[in-house]
């Protein structure tokens, strides 16, 4: 069999998204403040550890604050917040919210 006559495979495209999952957690929960973790993480496609980790990464940085009430959490955004990359570090978290949510920054 020469080279021209073998079958030809496209490797299959890479999937990659524009938003990290860092981000799509925060978005859900600016969009429903009291959900279950285990909601985000299926909304996100994530594991519910993964989405504990990235909460804990967000709570860490300071660009959301988790509350206790009742039996459930209650996550309050720091829109005041600015991206941690340089290229967006003039920008705040809060024009994120805004432009994904429709909501206006607090």
């Amino acid at each position: 069999m020469s080279l021209a006559a073998r079958p030809t495979t496209t490797p299959a495209p890479r999937a990659w998204t524009f938003l990290t999952n860092h981000a799509h957690v925060l978005l859900a929960l600016a969009r429903e403040p009291t959900a279950r973790l285990r909601d985000v993480a299926t909304s996100v496609g994530i594991t519910e550890r993964a989405a504990q980790a990235i909460v804990a990464d967000l709570e860490a940085a300071g660009y959301l604050h988790r509350e206790r009430v009742g039996r459930r959490n209650e996550y309050t955004i720091n829109t005041a917040g600015s991206f941690r990359h340089p290229a967006e570090a003039d920008h705040r978290i809060g024009e994120l919210i805004t432009l994904f949510t429709g909501t206006q920054e607090t």
